[in-house]
């Protein structure tokens, strides 16, 4: 059992498998309490006992349905109440397939409850506390289809660029408050959000995917580092710095009237 001294709680929404679950894991091993939030209680349990067992931490369960605003708010209090949470992974979230044009609309409200609305309003609470406190970190999972829009559904490639850009935001609203920010944006990574969402993963040429506990592992390395933004599958990292540096060297052009010659 190990008696690592307790880093406070780490919120964990998503918690029962897959991405959650390693990063409870990995986190309850760094010395974290642990509020394990999903939809399905009896895996919440069971994944606590063991927790509890191997790393000797204090694990609640939470059963929880972040599509619906009253259970949303519930721990969007708990986040603003409990002094005791340092760390909110904000990895709760759904994908869809198909195209726009045809799609189920219910299911799309659904997915943007989850993936933006949810992620916005517990940000914004864990923000608020952590700010108070002079110290926290918020995990934000989004998606390397945030830079990419054009190879997956529309719907979740745009919630995903928000989970991006909010952090970006955020991180900026942040500095100085000891709050750490990043965003993770995983390639693909092997969990039951595929089945879920009724997309065959195993159409996905094998090279392509990762696995989720070799996710979790780099994206803690890159927090351990102090980034911002995290691409586990990324191999070169200087590319992602080149795409930021042209970026803020477009940034200043972005709102000069005179660019308006272009289109004359």
């Amino acid at each position: 059992m190990n008696s690592v001294p307790t880093q406070g709680t780490a919120l964990v929404t998503g918690a029962s498998s897959g991405i959650g679950a390693f990063y409870a894991q990995r986190l309850a091993a760094r010395g974290f309490d642990l509020l394990l939030v999903a939809r399905d209680q009896a895996r919440l349990e069971t994944a606590a006992s063991k927790l509890r067992a191997a790393h000797g931490v204090q694990v609640e369960v939470l059963k929880a349905d972040l599509t619906q605003k009253d259970d949303v708010l519930k721990l969007e209090q708990r986040l603003r109440s409990d002094s005791s949470i340092s760390l909110l992974l904000n990895n709760a979230g759904v994908a869809a397939d198909g195209l726009l044009a045809n799609a189920d609309m219910e299911q799309l409200e659904r997915l943007i409850q989850l993936n933006v609305t949810t992620v916005t309003r517990l940000a914004s609470a864990a923000a608020a506390g952590f700010s108070k406190a002079g110290r926290g970190t918020i995990i934000n999972i989004a998606s390397v289809v945030a830079l990419f829009p054009e190879r997956f559904n529309a719907t979740y490639s745009a919630s995903k660029a928000y989970v991006l850009s909010l952090t970006q935001s955020l991180n900026a609203e942040l500095e100085g408050t000891g709050v750490q920010v990043q965003a993770v944006l995983p390639g693909v990574t092997r969990t039951e959000i595929w089945e879920r969402s009724g997309i065959d993963a195993t159409q996905i040429p094998a090279e392509m995917v990762m696995e989720a506990e070799e996710m979790v592992d780099a994206a803690l390395s890159g927090l351990d580092q102090g980034e911002l933004i995290t691409i586990p599958s990324l191999p070169n990292a200087s590319e992602w710095e080149a795409f930021m540096a042209a970026r803020h060297a477009m940034a200043p052009n972005l709102s000069r009237s005179t660019a308006a010659t272009r289109y004359k």
